[in-house]
């Protein structure tokens, strides 16, 4: 009896150790769902692990103390950064080993030639980068969109195009671009983007966003077909800024006429002095958990907001907000 009661405990710790591996196994297609953002003040990246239910952010240094554009490579585990202190583009890798051994600093991989002069933001596609210059004396005065390939150990400048608007931020969506018009209420496309050869870029479609004040940061799901646009409108103002939603976008785009406009009813907006919203200068959305992740440059000195897509436009809060100096750009990763 106590033999037979010796065998039935095995086979049930066997049950037990196989139903505990089972459920490990199950267990590791966790979602990852990260934010990368960038500094023009600190010299500082931070990466907020937004899994647990009170989100976690490390910060880093690296070698650019002025950074606008931002994105992260999973596949290499690397920080692409557009620096303006040292204008070029340049990569960060081993970033989960730094986050896992609590690291200070991040090391530069590899970085590309200095081509461009005040870089505004990166959009990427595969491993195309594709850098915004934005006129100044020091180049002198000319906006123009840089086309680089991504290479195991390096950037490698494939081909330039001279604007006539001025840049700030780009998104890539299939074969189209889009960017916006600085200064402006306006967004511009360009289609099939990358089967253009170098040289002067003419934008295939231009609109005006109604009651938008001064674009600056831009980013689209495909799959909602939502636009977000930011809004800084004054530049001195650190309470003035706002966020708008275009739901429905490829059809409200389509639909408006070239230099035409997309009009309030169309958008859902946030805009007042609860927002926190004063030169929101970047922005991403999870189309997942319907959530904005906004650098904003003013307020405070420098913060990251995040809001919930609301159903109408109002003066909403944020469900989240973190003081992050220069805060310059956002980029999400949800994989």
């Amino acid at each position: 009896m106590k033999n037979k009661n010796l065998f039935s405990a095995v086979i049930l710790s066997s049950i037990l150790f196989m139903s505990c591996n089972n459920d490990d196994d199950n267990q590791q297609t966790i979602s990852e769902v990260k934010l990368f953002t960038s500094s023009n003040t600190s010299g500082m990246v931070s990466v907020t692990d937004l899994i647990p239910s009170t989100p976690t952010t490390q910060s880093f240094s690296v070698n650019s103390t002025d950074a606008d554009g931002i994105h992260y490579y999973p596949s290499t585990d690397e920080i692409i950064l557009a620096s303006r202190s040292n204008n070029r583009l340049e990569a960060y890798g081993n970033v989960k080993q730094a986050m896992m051994n609590n690291s200070s600093s991040l090391t530069m991989a590899y970085n590309s030639t200095s081509d461009f002069n005040n870089a505004r933001e990166i959009a990427v596609t595969g491993n195309t980068v594709i850098v915004t210059q934005d006129q100044a004396e020091s180049n002198g005065n000319q906006n123009k969109l840089f086309v680089y390939e991504k290479t195991a150990s390096g950037f490698t400048l494939q081909r330039t195009f001279d604007v006539d608007i001025k840049l700030w931020g780009i998104h890539f969506d299939g074969t189209t671009l889009y960017a916006i018009v600085d200064l402006t209420s306006d967004l511009v496309a360009y289609n099939n983007f990358l089967s253009n050869s170098s040289g002067p870029l003419m934008p295939s479609k231009r609109v005006t966003i109604e009651g938008l004040v001064r674009t600056h940061g831009i980013t689209y799901s495909s799959v909602e077909n939502t636009m977000v646009l930011t809004d800084v409108a004054a530049a001195a103002s650190d309470s003035d800024g706002g966020v708008i939603v275009i739901k429905n976008f490829s059809t409200v785009f389509s639909s408006t006429a070239n230099n035409g406009m997309i009009s309030t009813a169309n958008q859902i907006r946030i805009y007042g002095p609860n927002s926190m919203l004063g030169n929101p200068v970047d922005v991403a959305y999870d189309n997942v958990t319907k959530m904005i992740y906004v650098a904003e440059r003013a307020n405070g000195g420098g913060r990251v907001l995040t809001f919930s897509v609301p159903a109408t436009s109002g003066d909403y809060a944020p469900t989240m907000n973190r003081l992050e100096p220069g805060c310059a750009a956002v980029f999400l990763l949800r994989r």
